[in-house]
């Protein structure tokens, strides 16, 4: 399976440039002996699961700990809130890999407390004051008790650029890393320590380049995202 569990991991921090979106601090404490029973921790039986997170979507339903994010509605382009280009992304998304034969859910901005899944994927599609801004770009969580995060990323970020020739963005802030959906460490509504997780800005929506895909051609990008899942649950001895 190649899920690994290690404590030195917690605590690398990198990528530390870059304006913070979510307002997740790096300086919160971590109580390693409460995740101490993660030591012992095997996979559930089934097929492989898969969360789509729709990056904004019912975003005034978060709860109490998410409130500050509440006013956080995303970019806007072409007419369309993000949340309506990230839903359009996922079902797309969740269409392919069903034919995989891979459990999928469609998750909103909250996100059920401890979500388990083989793999979660936060959508979203990024803003700028500068229309000429293209690209996408992806991250993975700073601390990762499953050991594979970095691996999805990399079959992630491998895929998306091939399928939909968007050059890749090299401004990942720090707190992409510390995105609220999988700083388990930190908020209760956050996926199981053991979920490897992305969240990934499937373009620019302010872009008009950018917006010819993820908006007008919302399977292109998903194939992108769906390839790069499909590689990574194959090599990890999930997917035939």
């Amino acid at each position: 399976m190649g899920f690994s569990f290690t404590l030195t991991s917690l605590f690398k921090i990198t990528n530390n440039q870059g304006a913070p979106p979510y307002d997740v601090s790096f300086n919160d404490d971590l109580d390693i002996n409460r995740f101490s029973w993660l030591k012992n921790w095997k996979r559930p039986d089934g097929p492989p699961k898969v969360g789509l997170q729709v990056g904004h979507w019912k975003n005034d339903e978060l709860p109490d700990e998410l409130a500050k994010l509440k006013g956080s509605t995303g970019s806007k382009g072409g007419g369309k809130s993000e949340w309506e280009v990230n839903l359009a992304i996922a079902e797309q998304t969740k269409k392919l890999l069903e034919e995989k034969e891979v459990a999928v859910d469609i998750l909103p901005a909250t996100v059920t407390q401890e979500y388990w899944a083989d793999v979660f994927v936060s959508i979203h599609a990024d803003g700028s004051t500068e229309p000429g801004k293209s690209g996408f770009k992806a991250a993975s969580p700073r601390r990762d008790f499953s050991g594979n995060a970095n691996k999805l990323l990399m079959f992630i970020e491998e895929e998306y650029a091939q399928v939909t020739n968007l050059a890749k963005d090299p401004n990942v802030t720090r707190n992409m890393r510390g995105y609220y959906a999988f700083a388990w460490w930190r908020y209760d509504h956050a996926v199981h320590p053991m979920t490897s997780s992305v969240i990934l800005e499937t373009g620019f929506l302010t872009s008009p380049s950018d917006r010819r895909l993820i908006v007008n051609q919302p399977e292109v990008a998903a194939a992108g995202i769906a390839s790069g899942i499909i590689n990574f649950l194959t090599n990890e001895g999930l997917l035939t």
